[in-house]
């Protein structure tokens, strides 16, 4: 069960530069990516946007936008040549205008802030959450197993659980 809030509400004060950057991102997303992408990507922020105090207060508005895509696309190896869409990093740096290293850093910032990894099933594109192995991992007696394997007894334990 999901951590985050999929919601794309957003306080007042915050509004007009949430609006800012998911234009940014929209825009690329239906260039490069897809729909799926963008909506996460509002997500992120939006969850961005409710922290207090937002970081994205701060900043461009181009920085943010290409830090959450670039983030969005490490959690789910959009840079990865076996993935569909494919698109480099270099790609969507150059997209905003931005050097490698700065669109690198506000990732990470974004990661850090929000607790992002790779495969992390809260920010795992919904299409792809069905090959996420962390998304069906459960201890049972501190052994991990893949809970759509696990008896029903357990699995009805573990939905309980959250």
């Amino acid at each position: 069960m999901s951590k985050r809030s999929t919601s794309e509400q957003v306080p007042k004060d915050m509004q007009v530069r949430f609006d800012e950057i998911t234009q940014l991102m929209n825009t690329f997303s239906q260039t490069y990516l897809n729909e799926e992408y963008a909506s996460l990507c509002r997500q992120v922020a939006a969850t961005l946007c409710r922290k207090r105090p937002s970081p994205l207060s701060q900043g461009k508005a181009a920085t943010w936008a290409c830090g959450i895509i670039h983030a969005i696309g490490m959690v789910n190896f959009l840079y990865d040549a076996s993935q569909t869409p494919l698109v480099a990093s270099s790609q969507i740096a150059g997209y905003f205008n931005l050097g490698m290293s700065t669109m690198q850093t506000k990732s990470r910032q974004i990661r850090d802030l929000l607790g992002m990894y790779q495969m992390d099933p809260d920010w795992t594109l919904p299409s792809k959450m069905d090959n996420n192995l962390l998304a069906w991992m459960i201890q049972v007696n501190g052994i991990a197993i893949d809970a759509r394997y696990a008896s029903r007894e357990i699995q009805e334990e573990a939905s309980v659980k959250g």
